[in-house]
């Protein structure tokens, strides 16, 4: 088995849901999504967590943390910073929040030495999909991978989503992921986007759960740079992870094989899901009060 990490993606606003959802806690021992991610992280092997976060939520999130897991695991903590660009340049007037996913994931490269997931901190992922994210890992290939979840057990109740819908080759390799926004339960239809395309539920969608080896940061960087170039004056433009990842599978730089988990999401997009939540953990999460 060797040293893996885990990155956490934990710098977002929240403003669907109207604050920091990322430290929304859960039943009696007010836990959080985080605190079930780390929990089976950890169990799946993981020997190392690197927290991105703002620099405005450090204390809250330290607070958060504190204890829990320092003794278990070696824990880090990295800043997603608006202005931590290359090249010397600066965020434009106007702009508050930071540059997205791919910039998140970028941010902890310094603290990366070995093959590391990437997830996001206010999803609840499931311990199985960390086994096979595991698995994939120690099997010390060359390839990434992208965990995928079915359509179907991703979607809120209350209000509409954004997935990235996968396609992939008949050896599981993806050939890309397409974003859809405002997917909803359309009853017999199946599911409904704003886009217009309708989908039957069964279809293979991404999380944000990445599997990469340690070079796929350096591969980040030179996106990121390019991306910065083209929009460092765009006030609202966003380096997103999957959109780094199709890239790369495009030039051949990278292969990232779409491995399908049974799991079923949950999530707090929106406050009014917090109840069904911790009613899934109630029913499904062994040890959960």
């Amino acid at each position: 088995m060797s040293r893996k990490s885990i990155v956490v993606m934990a710098a977002g606003m929240g403003s669907r849901f109207g604050g920091l959802k990322q430290l929304s806690t859960f039943g009696k021992n007010n836990e959080t999504l985080l605190d079930f991610a780390i929990q089976d992280a950890i169990s799946a092997g993981f020997e190392k967590a690197v927290f991105v976060i703002r620099a405005d939520i450090e204390k809250p999130f330290r607070q958060a943390l504190s204890g829990k897991y320092e003794k278990l695991m070696d824990v880090r903590y990295v800043f997603q910073d608006l202005n931590n660009l290359p090249f010397g340049l600066r965020a434009p007037q106007g702009r508050t929040k930071p540059w997205g996913t791919g910039q998140a994931a970028l941010s902890a490269a310094a603290e990366i030495e070995e093959p590391f997931l990437v997830v996001n901190a206010d999803d609840y992922y499931g311990p199985g999909a960390y086994v096979k994210m595991a698995e994939f890992l120690d099997s010390g290939g060359e390839d990434y991978a992208l965990a995928g979840y079915r359509l179907k057990n991703t979607l809120s109740q209350n209000g509409g989503v954004s997935r990235g819908i996968c396609s992939f080759d008949s050896d599981m390799f993806m050939t890309g992921v397409r974003e859809y926004t405002d997917l909803k339960p359309a009853g017999a239809s199946g599911v409904s986007s704003a886009e217009g395309a309708c989908f039957t539920g069964e279809e293979l969608v991404s999380l944000n759960f990445w599997a990469f080896r340690r070079e796929f940061m350096d591969l980040l960087s030179e996106y990121f740079g390019d991306f910065i170039k083209e929009n460092i004056n765009d006030s609202k433009s966003e380096f997103y992870l999957p959109s780094a990842v199709n890239r790369a599978v495009g030039e051949g730089r990278a292969k990232v094989r779409v491995i399908p988990v049974d799991e079923i999401w949950q999530g707090v997009t929106y406050k009014a899901d917090k109840p069904a939540v911790e009613d899934f953990l109630r029913k499904n999460r062994k040890g959960f009060a």
